[in-house]
C-alpha cells in the first residue's frame, strides 16, 4: 500500500475511501431498486425515493448535535470502530433480507426496512464523522499536513462520487440488489480493519475530569463556544450562503443542460464528470494553494472566485463551452472545502472538536434541504414564465437563478473577508493531559 503523508493516515484514508465508494453504491442502489423494482410504474415511486434522502437527513438533524457530545466524551478510536461494526451489521442484515423474493413481502414492509436502515446507518455516521475529523491531528503532524490531509479527503470524496453511482446500476441489474448492498457492508468491514491498526491517543476524559458535568452541560458548553468564536460563526454563515446557492445549481442543472445549453439529456452526465474532475483536481491542488495564501485568505478568495465562475457559467449557451467553465468552477470549491476543516481544527480545543463538527454538519444539511425545496417551488411557480433584459442580456428563469447563486457566493466571500481576522489565527489553549494510546 503506497504511503500518503504517513503510514497511519494512509490506513485511515484507505478505509474511508473504500467506505465512501460503498456509500455511493448503496445509496444509488436503493434509489434504483425503489424506482425500477419496488415502485415501478407506481404513482408514489418518486415520493418513496425521496424518503431515502429524508430518512438520512432526519438522522443528521436529530442525532448529530448529541453525537458531538459523545464523540468528545468517548474514546474516538473505539467510537469509530463501533460505528463501523454497527453499520456492517445493519447493511449486512438488509442484504440478507434482500435475498427473500421481493413479492414475498408487502412493498410497505420493504420501504419501512429501507428507511429504518438508512436512518440507523446515517445516525451511526453522525458519531463516526466528528470522531474521524478529531483524530486527524493525531495521525498527521502540524497544520500543513492537516491541510494536505483535508485536500486528499476532498479529492477522495469527489472520486468516490464518480466511481460509486456508475457501479450501482450494473451490480443491481446483473448481480441483484443483494450483492450491491453487500458491497457497502464489506466496505464498512474494511474500514473497521484499517482503523483498528492505527494507534490513536485516548481522548476520553477521566472520571475526575467528568465530575460535575453532564450531557446537557457539555452540550451547552459546545454551543456557547461555537457562538462566541468568531471564526466558527463566519465559517458556518459563509458556508450556508454558498451551499444555499450551490444547491440551486444541483437542483436545476439538468434543466439548464436541456433548455439553456440546448443539449440532449444524455449529455448531462458530461457536466457531472467535469464537475467531479474539477473537485478532484481542486482537492489535490488545495494543499499548495492553502499553504501559499493561508487558511483564512483561502476561504474568501476561493469562494469569491467560485462566484465569478458561476456568473460566467450562467451565461453559457453551449454545453461544450460550459464543460470547461464548470470544471474550473469546482476547483476553488474543493479548495475552500479543504481549507475549512484545518481552520476549524486550528481554532477549536481538541476536547470540543466533536461538538463543533456536529453543529456544522446538520446546519449545512438543513440549508441544502431548504434550498432544494425553495428552488423547486420557485422554478415551478413564480419563475416559470420569468423573462427579462438586463444591460442588453436576455435573462430566463434558470440563468437568473444561477446568476443569483453566483452573487450569493460573492456575498459569502465579502462577508468572510470583512469578518475573518487579518492578523492570523491563534490556536486555543488546551488543557494539558498526557495522552495514552487507545486500545481496541
Amino acid at each position: 500500500m503506497r504511503t500518503i503523508i504517513n503510514r497511519d493516515f494512509t490506513r485511515l484514508w484507505y478505509g474511508q475511501a473504500v467506505s465512501k465508494v460503498g456509500d455511493y453504491v448503496f445509496n444509488t442502489t436503493l434509489v434504483l431498486w425503489i424506482a425500477t423494482k419496488l415502485g415501478y410504474h407506481k404513482s408514489w415511486a418518486a415520493g418513496a425515493v425521496s424518503g431515502v434522502l429524508i430518512s438520512g437527513l432526519i438522522a443528521t438533524f436529530a442525532i448529530a448535535p448529541a453525537a458531538g457530545v459523545f464523540a468528545d466524551r468517548w474514546n474516538r478510536k473505539r467510537t469509530m470502530l463501533r460505528m463501523d461494526a454497527i453499520r456492517t451489521v445493519l447493511v449486512g442484515g438488509l442484504a440478507a433480507i434482500a435475498f427473500i423474493p421481493a413479492d414475498k413481502l408487502p412493498v410497505g414492509v420493504w420501504l419501512a426496512l429501507i428507511y429504518v436502515i438508512v436512518f440507523a446507518v446515517n445516525a451511526a455516521g453522525t458519531f463516526f464523522g466528528p470522531s474521524r475529523m478529531a483524530v486527524v491531528p493525531d495521525v498527521v503532524n502540524g497544520p500543513a499536513q492537516i491541510a494536505k490531509a483535508s485536500g486528499i479527503t476532498q479529492s477522495t470524496d469527489a472520486l468516490a462520487g464518480m466511481i460509486g453511482p456508475p457501479l450501482a446500476a450494473p451490480l443491481l441489474f446483473a448481480a441483484g440488489v443483494q450483492w450491491a448492498i453487500v458491497i457497502n457492508a464489506l466496505s464498512y468491514a474494511i474500514s473497521f480493519m484499517m482503523i483498528r491498526t492505527v494507534p490513536i491517543p485516548d481522548n476520553a476524559p477521566t472520571a475526575a475530569e467528568r465530575s460535575g458535568s453532564g450531557f446537557w452541560a457539555e452540550f451547552a458548553a459546545g454551543l456557547a463556544f461555537f457562538g462566541r468564536t468568531r471564526v466558527l460563526v463566519v465559517v458556518i454563515v459563509s458556508a450556508c450562503i454558498a451551499n444555499f446557492g450551490g444547491q440551486a445549481m444541483n437542483t436545476l442543472d439538468v434543466f439548464f443542460t436541456t433548455q439553456n445549453l440546448h443539449a440532449a439529456p444524455k449529455l448531462y452526465g458530461l457536466l457531472g464528470m467535469a464537475a467531479g474532475a474539477g473537485a478532484i483536481v481542486g482537492g489535490l491542488l488545495s494543499t499548495r494553494a492553502v499553504a501559499r495564501i493561508g487558511t483564512v485568505k483561502a476561504v474568501w478568495t476561493t469562494v469569491g472566485t467560485s462566484g465569478l465562475l458561476v456568473l460566467l457559467y450562467a451565461r453559457q449557451t453551449s454545453i461544450w463551452a460550459a464543460i470547461p467553465v464548470i470544471f474550473l468552477g469546482l476547483l476553488p470549491v474543493a479548495m475552500v472545502n479543504a481549507a475549512i476543516e484545518p481552520l476549524v481544527i486550528q481554532v477549536t480545543p481538541r476536547a470540543m472538536l466533536g461538538r463543533v463538527a456536529s453543529v456544522i454538519t446538520p446546519v449545512i444539511s438543513m440549508t441544502q434541504l431548504g434550498s432544494t425545496v425553495l428552488i423547486g417551488w420557485l422554478f415551478s411557480t413564480v419563475m416559470v414564465r420569468f423573462r427579462a433584459n438586463v444591460g442588453g442580456l436576455h435573462m430566463g428563469p434558470i440563468d437568473t437563478m444561477f446568476t443569483i447563486t453566483g452573487l450569493l457566493f460573492l456575498a459569502a466571500a465579502v462577508y468572510a473577508y470583512l469578518m475573518l481576522p487579518r492578523d492570523g489565527i491563534t490556536a486555543p489553549v488546551e488543557t494539558a493531559r498526557e495522552p495514552e494510546l487507545a486500545e481496541t
